[in-house]
C-alpha cells in the first residue's frame, strides 16, 4: 500500500509540477542567452567590441548574484506561489526592453537589471522542490527542471535563428524582434503562476488527503532524521558560512562559468564557419538534444544508488576535456562533438549537486544556502563568458578562453573529490574514525 501510495504521489508531482517549471526555465534560460544570436547584427549596430560583448554577457550574473539569498529568503517567508509570478514577469519586461539597447552602457545595464530580475528564479524553484519531492526522487525531479537548460538551447537556437533572418519590420531590426519576442512570453507565463503553483503540499487541491498525508510525513521525517553531525542550525547566517556551502559554491563556480561560456559563444564559434544564422541555429542545437537524454539518465542513476561525488566529478571532468578539445577542433563535426561532451558535462553535473545541500542544512538555512551556492557559483557565469571574449580580443583565437573555462570544471572535479573525503558519512557520523 505505502510503494503504491508513493507511485501514485511522485506521478502527481511529475505531472502537475515538473512539466510546468520546466517551461518556466526554458524561457529564463532563453532569454539569458539569446544574447549570443542577437550578437550577429546587434554587435555592431551598437558598437560592442568581443570584450565589451563578454563583459556585457557576464555582467548579468552580478546582478543575478545580489539578488538571490534576499530573493530566496523572502520566498521562504511569503510562499513560492506569489513570489516567483513577480520575479517571471518582471525579467520578462526587462528581457523585451533589451531591444532599445543604444550602446555599450546601455546593454550592460539592461543585462544587469535582467541578472537582478532572474535571481529570485533559479533557486526559489531548486528550493521549491525540496518542499515537494521527496530525498530519493530529488535528484531525478532537479535533472528533469534543469533538462529546460539544454532543451532551451536546442530548440530556441533554430528559433533564434529564425528570428535573426527577418528584415526590418516597423523600424526595429531583426535582432530587437528577437528579444521582443522571446521576453514577452515569461510575462504570460508570470500571471499564470498564480493558478498552477501551490506554495505547499497542504494547499494542493490535486492531492488526495491520504497523498497529502503520506507526502507531508515523508517530508518532515526525512528532515527529522539527517544525521546530526551533518546537520547543521537552521539559521540563514550558519548556513551561509558553512564550509560545505562554500565548497559547493566553488565546485558551482565552474559548472556554471561552462554552462554559460558555451551558451553565449557557441553561436559565434560555429559562426566562423560561414553558416547561415538559420544553420547554426541548427546546428547549435544538437548538443543540447543530446544533453537532455544523457543528464536525466545520469540523474536517475545517482537517485537509485544514492551516489552524488562521482556523479559530480565524471561530468565535471568530461566539460574540461571538451573545452580544451572545441578550442583545438579546425573543423564543424570536431566541434560539435566537443560541444556535446560539453553540453553533457556542464548540465549532468548539476542535479547530483543540488540533491546535497538538504543532506546537511534545514529550515531557513537550506534556502539562504541554495541561494548562496547559487549566488557564489554563478560568478563562474561571469568569468566564464568575459574570459573567452578578453582573450579572443587579445589573441585573435577562442582557444586560450576555452582552455580557460575548462580549467576551472577541472577545478570543480578536483574540489567535489577533496570535500568527499572531508565529509563522507563514516567520518561525518564517526569523527573519531
Amino acid at each position: 500500500m505505502t510503494a503504491a501510495l508513493e507511485t501514485r504521489v511522485v506521478r502527481k508531482l511529475n505531472l502537475r509540477i515538473l512539466p510546468f517549471v520546466m517551461l518556466l526555465y526554458f524561457v529564463s534560460f532563453l532569454d539569458r542567452v539569446n544574447v549570443g544570436f542577437a550578437a550577429f547584427t546587434m554587435n555592431k549596430a551598437i558598437g560592442l567590441s568581443p570584450a565589451v560583448f563578454g563583459f556585457g554577457g557576464g555582467i548579468f550574473f552580478v546582478g543575478y548574484v545580489l539578488f538571490q539569498v534576499p530573493s530566496n529568503l523572502i520566498l521562504y517567508r511569503m510562499g513560492a506561489r506569489r513570489w516567483i509570478a513577480w520575479v517571471v514577469v518582471v525579467w520578462g519586461l526587462v528581457s523585451a526592453a533589451s531591444a532599445f539597447a543604444v550602446g555599450p552602457v546601455s546593454f550592460c545595464v539592461l543585462r544587469f537589471l535582467l541578472g537582478a530580475t532572474e535571481g529570485g528564479f533559479f533557486p526559489g524553484i531548486i528550493l521549491y522542490l525540496t518542499m515537494w519531492f521527496p530525498g530519493r526522487h530529488r535528484a531525478l525531479a532537479i535533472a528533469a527542471f534543469m533538462a529546460a537548460a539544454p532543451l532551451s538551447t536546442a530548440a530556441g537556437s533554430p528559433i533564434s535563428g529564425a528570428l535573426m533572418e527577418l528584415p526590418t519590420i516597423a523600424g526595429l531590426s531583426n535582432w530587437q524582434w528577437l528579444y521582443i519576442m522571446e521576453g514577452l512570453p515569461a510575462v504570460l507565463l508570470g500571471l499564470l503562476v498564480l493558478k498552477v503553483l501551490a506554495d505547499r503540499p497542504q494547499e494542493a487541491r490535486w492531492l488526495a488527503p491520504e497523498e497529502c498525508a503520506w507526502l507531508t510525513a515523508t517530508l518532515h521525517a526525512e528532515e527529522a532524521t539527517v544525521a546530526k553531525p551533518l546537520r547543521q542550525s537552521g539559521s540563514a547566517w550558519e548556513s551561509l558560512r558553512n564550509p560545505r556551502v562554500l565548497a559547493l559554491s566553488l565546485i558551482y563556480t565552474g559548472t556554471s562559468a561552462g554552462l554559460y561560456a558555451a551558451g553565449l559563444w557557441s553561436p559565434l564559434i560555429l559562426k566562423q564557419f560561414g553558416y547561415s544564422s538559420l544553420t547554426i541555429g541548427w546546428l547549435n542545437s544538437i548538443p543540447g538534444f543530446v544533453a537532455i537524454v544523457a543528464m536525466m539518465a545520469w540523474a536517475r542513476n545517482s537517485d537509485l544508488t544514492l551516489e552524488r561525488t562521482w556523479h559530480v566529478v565524471i561530468p565535471c571532468a568530461a566539460a574540461f576535456v571538451g573545452f580544451v578539445w572545441v578550442g583545438a577542433a579546425q573543423a564543424t563535426v570536431p566541434v560539435l562533438l566537443a560541444l556535446i561532451i560539453v553540453n553533457f558535462g556542464v548540465n549532468a553535473s548539476k542535479p547530483p549537486l543540488w540533491a546535497m545541500p538538504s543532506m546537511f542544512l534545514s529550515g531557513t538555512g537550506v534556502a539562504a544556502g541554495i541561494a548562496w551556492i547559487n549566488s557564489l557559483g554563478n560568478l563562474g557565469g561571469f568569468l566564464g563568458p568575459f574570459l573567452i571574449g578578453w582573450i579572443k580580443s587579445r589573441s585573435g583565437s577562442y582557444a586560450g578562453g576555452l582552455d580557460a573555462v575548462g580549467a576551472l570544471l577541472g577545478l570543480s572535479a578536483v574540489v567535489m573529490l577533496l570535500l568527499d573525503r572531508q565529509t563522507s558519512p563514516r567520518r561525518a557520523v564517526h569523527p573519531e574514525a
